[in-house]
Parts: C-alpha cells; sequence; structure tokens
C-alpha cells in the first residue's frame, strides 16, 4: 500500500504538469458549491461504505470507458475488501499476459497484483469509440482537476436537458454547467437506479455522483488518513516538546537569576 502511494503521488504531480492549461481553463466555468466531505478536517477519514458504493459505479457506469491505471486490484483492501472479496473482483477481468513458451500473449483472469486493464487497448480505439474523444484515465482526476471532489460531484450533477436559450451548442455535445465551455463529449452518465447499491442506499444521481467523487478522492490520495495520522502526531510531538523545553528555559533562568 506504501508502494502504491508514493506511485500515485508520484503520478499526481505528472498529470498536474500536464493538464496545468485545463486546470486554469476550469476558471472560466461556474464554481461548483463546495460540498461536506467525510474526510474534511484534520480529523476527518474515508467513509468506507461510501468508497464501496463509488466502486460500485465506477464498475457499472464508468469503467467501459475510463481507465484506472494507477489502482491495482490489491489496492482496494484500502477501501474495506478482504483478500477474498479482491481476488474475486480481480478475476472477474481479462488481462494480457505473456509471451508464453510459443511466444504468443494471452489473456488470464485478472490477480490481486494486476492493475485494472484499459477499456481501450490504445488511444486511437478510445476516440474511435468516443467520436473522437478520448476518455482521460481517472486515477487522479481528483487532484489535476481545480476543486477536486466538488469539481466532479459538480460535473456530474450539472447536467442539463437543454442548453440555455441563445447558446450555440455543437453537434454531438453535452450541455454541462461547470463544465468549461459548457461543451461536453460525454453523454450523462448517471441516472437514478443506475447501480443497485449492495447496502440498500437510495439510488439518486446525487448519490451516485458524491460516491464516485468519494472514490475517486480515494484513487488519487489513498495516503490522506495516513498523512493526518502523521501530522497530529507530529502536532503532539511539537507540543510536549515545546512544553520541555519551556520547562528547562524556567530552570536554568531561575538558577542563573538567584
Amino acid at each position: 500500500m506504501r508502494k502504491f502511494a508514493l506511485t500515485a503521488i508520484a503520478a499526481a504531480f505528472a498529470v498536474t504538469a500536464f493538464t496545468g492549461g485545463t486546470a486554469k481553463a476550469a476558471g472560466d466555468a461556474p464554481v461548483p458549491a463546495a460540498q461536506d466531505w467525510s474526510w474534511d478536517g484534520i480529523f476527518g477519514t474515508y467513509d468506507r461504505a461510501q468508497l464501496q458504493r463509488g466502486f460500485q459505479v465506477y464498475k457499472a457506469v464508468c469503467a467501459s470507458c475510463h481507465s484506472l491505471r494507477f489502482i491495482a486490484f490489491r489496492n482496494l483492501d484500502g477501501i474495506g475488501f478482504n483478500e477474498d472479496q479482491i481476488k474475486a473482483i480481480a478475476a472477474e477481468y481479462d488481462v494480457e499476459d505473456g509471451p508464453n513458451d510459443d511466444g504468443d500473449m494471452f489473456t488470464r483472469p485478472g490477480k490481486p497484483s494486476d492493475y485494472f486493464p484499459s477499456p481501450f487497448p490504445n488511444e486511437k480505439a478510445a476516440a474511435a469509440s468516443n467520436g473522437g474523444a478520448i476518455p482521460p484515465d481517472l486515477s487522479l482526476m481528483n487532484k489535476a482537476r481545480v476543486g477536486g471532489p466538488d469539481y466532479v460531484f459538480g460535473l456530474l450533477t450539472g447536467y442539463e436537458e437543454e442548453a440555455p436559450e441563445g447558446f450555440d451548442l455543437a453537434d454531438g455535445k453535452h450541455y454541462n454547467h461547470y463544465f468549461p465551455g459548457h461543451q461536453i463529449s460525454m453523454a450523462p452518465p448517471l441516472y437514478d437506479e443506475a447501480v443497485e447499491y449492495t447496502d440498500g442506499t437510495p439510488a439518486t444521481v446525487e448519490q451516485h455522483a458524491r460516491d464516485i467523487s468519494a472514490f475517486l478522492n480515494w484513487t488519487a490520495q489513498p495516503e490522506l488518513e495516513a498523512r493526518k495520522a502523521l501530522g497530529i502526531k507530529v502536532i503532539l510531538f511539537l507540543i510536549v516538546l515545546t512544553a520541555m523545553l519551556y520547562a528547562v528555559k524556567r530552570k536554568i533562568w531561575r538558577d542563573i537569576e538567584h
């Protein structure tokens, strides 16, 4: 898990560097309202039930177009899945491997050590299947976009059936209130009951959007809770150290004064 976290952090810097123009462009669109997230604040933590619901949404809705190339199946232990569940999830995917003894590549069921396979063999295939637009990888989306989970939640709930009067919407585009330029190639991906939650949570568009936004925050910041825990320990250490130094200073100067 530590290696996974370090990989995600390093990749985040790369994504931010290559998407700097996109992040700035987001300033041209309305800023989504700030949401209350379970991990907010110094003591905030991820809600594992919400993360698992978000993973359900990813599998059922997003995985057909969007990859999670920085996430290995074994990393799902971070959202509360046990070893047997992870093995079962991995086995649902076909992973290319090889070459075999004959020099040929082959496919096999996924293993926990495998990373989530891309839904497309290459970018050209991805563009051809999506009207010329290449669906972005979602692993670090919440780091690549200004606003993070608030932006993702706003985008997923910001679709409107019709563009405002006088707005020139291009063919094949969809109007989205929070997308820069308001024209997005992706059709509205969510609808009520799009995913039947295993925990019985009402499956509304807003709930789907909230849960997938939380899941993508975890894929982008799996180390968040460990970082906060370390920060709290450092603060407590500094408080104790400051008290000790103050006590030593009082003792030393008291002896000098006398």
